[in-house]
């Protein structure tokens, strides 16, 4: 079984803020199982830490006013390109994040409010027809 997950969720400094999401559930899961980390906004070289950002009416954002939407989709894309060849049954995905967000995303106040939705990436992985699971429902 082979399993795309977000690496903040390995416990990879890719974050935002520097730092990562290790989960030990999520670990524990995919003991004995073919993954590939991804994130997609570190394959685009956009670093860690960077600004916050959230999506605002479904364009990236950053915390300082600056609109990264440009760079976001890029990542995305360039994420779909590394795993076009492999055979993923699903991908485990960080909750809340703008770009793999699977339920909820930040609302784009930047206060801390969620709403329904999904980040950038989590949606095209979905439209593209892969089985996407948010990690808080491991």
């Amino acid at each position: 079984m082979k399993v795309l997950v977000s690496s903040c969720l390995m416990g990879i400094n890719c974050k935002y803020n520097g730092k990562n999401n290790k989960n030990q559930s999520v670990i524990h899961f995919l003991k004995e199982k073919d993954v590939i980390c991804i994130c997609p906004e570190l394959l685009t070289g956009m670093g860690s830490p960077r600004p916050c950002v959230e999506l605002v009416n479904g364009v990236a954002m950053d915390e300082n006013g600056n609109n990264v939407d440009r760079e976001f989709r890029s990542a995305v894309a360039l994420a779909l390109s590394q795993i076009q060849n492999e055979e993923i049954d699903f991908a485990i995905l960080q909750s809340r994040s703008p770009t793999c967000g699977v339920n909820q995303i930040y609302d784009g106040s930047f206060t801390g409010k969620l709403i329904p939705g999904m980040g950038l990436f989590a949606k095209a992985l979905k439209e593209k027809g892969y089985r996407v699971i948010d990690a808080e429902e491991l």
